[in-house]
């Protein structure tokens, strides 16, 4: 190797490292793999509904970016899914990995212009899931709004110090740019969502921003200058009635006494006792009642299985006969007929 080359390629520290930050890594170039993928490697990611327009635009632009490093991308509109595979023309062995990632963003709302970002080796991204972090719903969304912020300043104002772009959708924050930043971005958010309000937060980046210009204090301690934020409880509203503690006592308590014991010692259990016997007992008189009740009912009853009187019947004669013919009057009778007859 030349001089020239020599001077060219920075040298790479073997021991420890003071600010591992500033290290560059050296950047992956077209002609680095000596020969071509052995597997073909491929992902897929669904997308929702509301996805599909913004994805069908944007596809060509996506399948460029993708083809400058020899990737292969598909779009399945039926099925709602995007699929991006490796070909032989591919030359970066992890480029497929930050391919998938890409359009896993993509799907999660994140527009094309800061996806394509993670191709990119000095670029990252974190999905932070807050939905589990608090279980009350309504301390989930006042908090989630404490990171938007009036009119989302509070949002603005921590892409500013991070460097990234930060997207809060539904119970997830997607988070892109320099990997201090991500680590940063996960940091405010994970302190928000314990009831930390993210404006502490951000002072702290911005002290801790103004102290890293100054060389002086790079072997000193930066505790002095940063606040320190006490969490406050705040007092509730005591009740009105509160119960003194008892003193302890190894013993179990008295068992209370009864309504019986009670009336024995007094007197009057025994001045009842003796009025009762006197009284009949209503017990009593209630069992005589039912007795004569019950004799009533089945009185009642008995009278419908009573056979009525039937009336007695002679034998069968017509009206007006008699054994006995009166000749006197038949004779009458037939000398009127003769009469008529000769008229």
């Amino acid at each position: 190797m030349s001089d020239k080359e020599d001077e060219a390629e920075p040298q790479q520290p073997t021991g420890p490292v003071e600010n591992a930050w500033a290290i560059k890594m050296p950047e992956f170039k077209k002609g680095d793999m000596k020969s071509h993928l052995m597997e073909k490697s491929s992902f897929s990611v669904m997308f929702p509904k509301y996805r599909e327009k913004y994805i069908k635009e944007c596809w060509a632009l996506l399948t460029n970016n993708f083809n400058e490093y020899g990737l292969k991308a598909d779009l399945d509109l039926i099925e709602g899914i995007m699929t991006v595979a490796t070909t032989r023309k591919t030359w970066d062995p992890y480029i497929i990995l930050k391919a998938r990632d890409v359009i896993k963003l993509l799907g999660r709302s994140v527009p094309i212009e800061q996806a394509v970002k993670v191709l990119k080796d000095d670029c990252t991204h974190e999905v932070i899931k807050i939905r589990g972090m608090v279980r009350n719903k309504d301390r989930f969304v006042k908090r989630r709004q404490r990171l938007i912020g009036a009119n989302g300043t509070t949002l603005r104002a921590l892409e500013l110090l991070t460097g990234c772009y930060v997207l809060i959708q539904g119970g997830t924050i997607s988070a892109i740019g320099p990997h201090k930043g991500v680590q940063q971005v996960v940091q405010v958010v994970k302190e928000t969502m314990k009831n930390v309000h993210p404006v502490y937060l951000l002072k702290t980046l911005m002290i801790k921003r103004e102290l890293m210009k100054d060389p002086n204090l790079k072997s000193e301690s930066w505790a002095r200058f940063i606040p320190s934020f006490t969490s406050k409880n705040v007092p509730r509203k005591k009740p009105k009635v509160t119960k003194r503690k008892k003193p302890y006592t190894p013993f179990p308590p008295e068992p209370t006494e009864r309504k019986i014991d009670k009336e024995m010692e007094e007197g009057k259990f025994f001045v009842e006792q003796e009025a009762a016997r006197k009284k009949p007992k209503k017990h009593q008189i209630t069992e005589e009642k039912r007795k004569e009740v019950q004799e009533k009912q089945n009185a009642k009853r008995a009278k419908a299985f009573v056979a009525p009187i039937e009336p007695k019947f002679g034998a069968d004669q017509p009206k007006g006969t008699n054994n006995e013919v009166d000749v006197e009057a038949l004779k009458k009778k037939v000398k009127k007929k003769a009469q008529k007859k000769k008229a």
